[in-house]
């Protein structure tokens, strides 16, 4: 019942979504968000796609860090939290889907490995809500099926342990942009057959099923008719464009309404 349930979701979702596609006047009315600013603050914005900060891995680690301290001090109603790798990271705030405090704790280059490893960043916060999206660095660099799915798994019961109040929500790993790509690994993503990702995908709906949490598809949602990222969703074929996030924040915003 549980799978059946979460099939005719995702399959409402990406109907409705495509429907959104079609009309997409209105969608940044229809769509708005909060962030956690590190000064302890909580503010309204409206970013956009701009420059992307340089940073190591632990600067970024200490941003997320102070990040979540300043939600444990304020504790905001509503809070729901994006974690994941460059495609979370770079969420432009105000196409989140909005009455909700937003923080997010995406990392650039992250893997399903580093995440499971800084879960505790924020284990003192209060969510309702966690998306989770990682997987792919891992496939660029080589890991194996079996490794991702275990870490994978290993997120969804540590998720459901520290947070038994939240509703964890597993995100499908997005397709690529194939030969059309032009991000500096291109090489590496043409060695990565995007059925490999829909296959590996399959698998981890599984896993979530078992685990009793709930799963998002997405990749529905962003691949062409070869199975390769849509070009009009992505800056260079991994990345994602404005157009790519008004997708995605309109399948958030469905995905609660429909099913959370």
């Amino acid at each position: 019942m549980w799978a059946i349930i979460s099939l005719l979701t995702n399959g409402l979702l990406l109907l409705t979504v495509i429907l959104l596609l079609q009309r997409q006047q209105g969608w940044t009315a229809f769509l708005g968000a909060t962030r956690i600013n590190p000064n302890t603050e909580i503010e309204t914005i409206t970013p956009q796609l701009g420059p992307r900060h340089k940073l190591n891995y632990q600067q970024w680690l200490g941003i997320l860090d102070r990040e979540a301290k300043v939600v444990v001090q304020k504790r905001p109603q509503n809070l729901t939290i994006l974690a994941g790798d460059s495609l979370s990271l770079w969420f432009p705030g105000e196409l989140l889907p909005a009455n909700k405090h937003w923080l997010n704790q995406g990392v650039s280059g992250e893997s399903s490995a580093g995440l499971l490893k800084r879960l505790k960043l924020f284990d003192k916060t209060q969510p309702k809500t966690i998306f989770v999206m990682i997987g792919i660095n891992d496939l660029i660099r080589g890991a194996k099926e079996k490794k991702i799915l275990e870490n994978q798994r290993q997120i969804m019961v540590y998720l459901r342990k520290t947070h038994p109040q939240a509703k964890i929500v597993i995100q499908s790993i997005l397709p690529h942009g194939g030969k059309d790509a032009t991000w500096e690994g291109k090489e590496k993503l043409l060695k990565l057959p995007n059925s490999r990702i829909r296959k590996l995908n399959q698998q981890l709906q599984a896993i979530a099923t078992k685990e009793r949490v709930k799963y998002l598809d997405l990749y529905s949602l962003f691949a062409n008719k070869q199975g390769n990222l849509r070009l009009e969703l992505t800056t260079d074929g991994l990345h994602l464009s404005s157009q790519g996030y008004l997708v995605w924040g309109s399948a958030l915003q469905l995905y609660n309404q429909i099913q959370l």
